[in-house]
């Protein structure tokens, strides 16, 4: 691109600052300096030798700095709120999100800081948002806090329990909650994540009727479709679909007989083959199920059930009880983990087949907590976590590995932990606390 390397000057709240078009360029065509240059990134015809700009000069020599060399250092006298509202302005905030912490890497995840809330012990959900922020959910309240964890306005939904919570955008929050026997509420609503104002609900219709249900785990699709795992009192049992642009129910695949699909504990939507994984798992059954729904054909394309499944050891029966499931579909196999962080791993080219169990933490036994939190999987960019305990575990390579290990010392055991813009949320069950943790930016050569 021909960037011309014309001089600029800016007089920013009456300080004069002369800086290149070039260093402006950095900014992107989406910031406020993108304006200033033509497609072909020259400045245009005829524009000012002296920008005039009302805002904090300070502040703009931060981030200034920042465009030319890559490096954020905020000076003590600067609030770093100030700054970053400041950066709002000028359309900064991924440039300053980059400089504070670099691309996701599993094994060179630090500790940033936690944050406690104020009720300890009912943690149920935590949910990364896609600009670096979360969403906590407790009971019947969510909270709410943006990428500089700042708490916004928290969701109520009036002693109806929060079941699973999913960000559609960094301003739109889907939750799924319990419904409420008399009062016709539960099911799920689209909330603002910045007021927290409900903006719609998803009805459920069933023969043309709409029915009060209980709204339980959640999943999106890259076309703008939200799925959800339903029971209702008649026969709405099953998957729910909606248009999250419309809020309109679009199909419902019901459970068919001797199978779980409303007690689902996991969904996870799979882009490479269009299919939905659904996952009811043990506890809340006592058995397991595992299954891809094909919603084009309304088919169950792939299951798998501990029901029946051979057992040679009785001692091991507890063992083998599925906690967590993921798929992965680089390897067309499913990921599976046990109370004892076993790893198992079933290939999604065969129904049926058996779990091949890879033991990984035999150390654990006997020393379990007296209240343990159950396992969770989560899969990112080539990296697999399995939270236990008080820590999470990072797998890697076509083995799957231990790689790694994060743990702290505060707030029990992990409950919860969700990735998402470039950050990893931990969620602690003894105390009402979550740790932020980042990957430091790579240095500036």
């Amino acid at each position: 691109m021909g960037i011309q390397k014309d001089r600029v000057r800016l007089n920013v709240g009456g300080k004069i600052f002369e800086t290149t078009a070039t260093t402006l360029a950095i900014a992107g065509r989406n910031s406020f300096f993108g304006a200033m240059f033509d497609e072909d990134w020259n400045l245009q015809p005829g524009s000012p030798t002296d920008h005039l700009i009302d805002r904090n000069p300070d502040c703009f020599a931060v981030l200034l700095d920042l465009l030319r060399t890559g490096e954020l250092y905020i000076p003590s006298n600067i609030p770093e709120k100030l700054l970053y509202r400041e950066a709002l302005f000028y359309g900064l905030l991924d440039h300053v999100r980059s400089a504070k912490w670099g691309p996701f890497d599993g094994n060179r995840l630090r500790l940033s800081r936690s944050i406690t809330g104020r009720a300890p012990g009912d943690g149920t959900a935590i949910r990364a948002g896609p600009d670096g922020g979360c969403c906590v959910a407790h009971g019947s309240m969510v909270h709410v806090y943006d990428w500089m964890l700042d708490e916004h306005p928290a969701i109520n939904l009036d002693y109806q329990r929060v079941n699973d919570a999913g960000w559609i955008d960094s301003d739109s929050i889907v939750i799924s909650a319990c419904e409420r026997v008399g009062r016709g509420d539960g099911g799920m609503g689209l909330f603002s994540a910045s007021t927290g104002e409900l903006r719609y609900k998803f009805n459920v219709t069933h023969d043309d009727q709409v029915k009060s249900y209980t709204a339980g785990a959640l999943s999106f699709s890259s076309d703008d479709k939200i799925f959800s795992s339903c029971k209702g009192r008649s026969n709405e049992y099953g998957i729910g679909v909606w248009d999250q642009t419309t809020g309109k129910q679009i199909d419902f695949f019901y459970e068919p007989p001797a199978w779980s699909l409303g007690d689902a504990d996991k969904l996870q939507w799979l882009h490479g083959t269009n299919c939905l994984l659904v996952a009811t798992l043990f506890p809340r059954k006592d058995n397991c199920y595992i299954s891809l729904l094909d919603f084009r054909e309304k088919k169950m394309v792939w299951s798998w059930s501990d029901i029946g499944a051979p057992v040679f050891d009785e001692g091991l029966l507890d063992e083998r009880r599925v906690r967590d499931a993921i798929a992965m579909e680089d390897t067309s196999s499913i990921c599976v983990v046990n109370e004892y962080e076993d790893l198992g791993f079933m290939d999604l080219r065969s129904t049926g087949g058996s779990v091949r169990w890879s033991s990984r933490s035999r150390l654990m036994k006997g020393k379990m907590p007296d209240e343990p939190c159950y396992p969770k999987l989560a899969l990112h960019e080539g990296q697999l976590f399995s939270s236990m305990n008080d820590s999470i575990s990072v797998f890697c390579g076509p083995d799957w590995v231990l790689t790694s290990r994060l743990r702290r010392s505060y707030g029990g055991s992990i409950c919860d932990f969700s990735i998402g813009g470039d950050r990893l949320f931990a969620l602690h069950s003894e105390e009402n606390v979550f740790d932020i943790w980042e990957t430091p930016p790579p240095p500036i050569m």
